[in-house]
């Protein structure tokens, strides 16, 4: 259930309701918060829990989130860049949100001197990069929520995804109450009961007066500190201001339009990236194209570059150069262990990933037809 992003694509955010993403991170100074002192919440059960977060519906806010990784890679080259794949695979990383409803919002990734936005106002939204002095305007379809081609997370959508595992498959329970961004809070635990997944647990801690997530945090199996989380620091359920969810194009931008409302126009492209899942809930292995980990692979988002292809490329050798040989009854290749995932390359071309012991990766290749790359 839970996967790691493709190794050729930047780490993914979440927004509240269904509101458009934008890929970036900053090396934050601070962390998510500990929790404090469990506070005083009327009694809820699991099954209340699940439904409320079902049911829930962002309402206006302002508000930082925070996302840190800690994933137990073996040590990524350092680029200095902030949103360098090595920086997004590991430490932690910033976004400010402002939020009104699904169709009006915007979010902010600070980074050293420079800063990216997505702004969405009705059928239009707005990715502004400042670095690349970059302005991309998107119409949207009126009929349906639609997607920018970069996507990143808040609480809420990750504690959805999560929730999709919930079955004869999940042990549920309920933790103690816990304070998050100075809201009182419940703690809703998802554990997986086969033991071949390398989470441990899930917990989603549950805003007490609206029911809305503030955060998520996923522990590998048999550890006590969670290997990756993404949850609110400081949070104000206030109506931003109008001025906060406008945007006028920068004087000397560069403004590319891109229309999202016209047939398959501006499709996201998964259905043909060559990806595919085997298995499901938390058995869930992704099958990763070769073309997923070349190094130099074109990116297909705006604001791509030769430099981040570099990045790719030292941050793949850094892996592969960790890996160790392994085969069997599928054939030979590679294996890349760490406490939540597990990453098998076959020399036939295909990249299997999961959050699963490595017999789970075995047996997904071999229910390959055999030289399938």
């Amino acid at each position: 259930m839970v996967q790691v992003p493709r190794l050729s694509r930047r780490v993914r955010w979440a927004v509240p309701a269904g509101a458009l993403v934008v890929t970036g991170g900053v090396i934050a100074g601070s962390v998510i918060s500990v929790a404090q002192a469990a506070p005083g919440l009327p009694a809820r059960t699991a099954a209340q829990l699940l439904a409320e977060v079902a049911d829930s519906v962002a309402p206006p806010l302002t508000g930082t989130v925070v996302e840190t990784a800690s994933f137990g890679l073996p040590a990524l080259p350092a680029t200095g860049n902030p949103t360098s794949l090595s920086s997004l695979l590991t430490g932690s990383h910033t976004v400010q949100v402002w939020y009104a409803s699904p169709e009006h919002f915007r979010l902010a990734v600070p980074q050293s001197l420079s800063e990216s936005d997505v702004i969405r106002d009705g059928s239009t939204a707005w990715l502004w990069q400042s670095t690349l002095n970059k302005v991309t305007k998107f119409t949207l379809p009126a009929d349906k929520a639609a997607t920018i081609p970069k996507q990143p997370l808040t609480p809420q959508q990750a504690a959805q995804q999560v929730l999709a595992a919930v079955g004869p498959t999940t042990t549920v329970s309920v933790a103690s109450n816990v304070t998050v961004a100075g809201q009182a809070a419940y703690g809703l635990v998802l554990a997986p009961k086969d033991a071949r997944s390398l989470v441990g647990q899930v917990q989603i801690d549950i805003d007490g007066s609206n029911g809305l997530p503030l955060r998520l945090q996923v522990f590998a199996r048999g550890a006590s500190s969670p290997a990756f989380q993404v949850g609110y620091t400081a949070i104000q359920f206030v109506t931003p201001a109008p001025a906060d969810l406008s945007f006028t194009p920068p004087p000397g931008s560069t403004v590319t339009q891109v229309n999202m409302a016209g047939g398959s126009s501006g499709a996201t492209g998964s259905a043909n990236s060559g990806v595919s899942t085997i298995g499901s809930g938390w058995l869930t292995v992704l099958k990763l194209p070769s073309s997923a980990l070349t190094p130099g692979t074109p990116a297909a988002s705006p604001g791509s570059s030769t430099s981040s292809s570099a990045d790719g490329a030292a941050v793949l050798n850094a892996l592969l150069a960790s890996a160790t040989p392994v085969h069997g009854a599928w054939g030979t290749g590679r294996l890349l262990r760490t406490s939540l995932v597990s990453v098998l390359m076959t020399d036939h071309g295909s990249t299997f990933v999961g959050a699963v012991e490595p017999s789970v990766l075995y047996a997904a290749a071999s229910a390959q037809p055999a030289g399938t790359p």
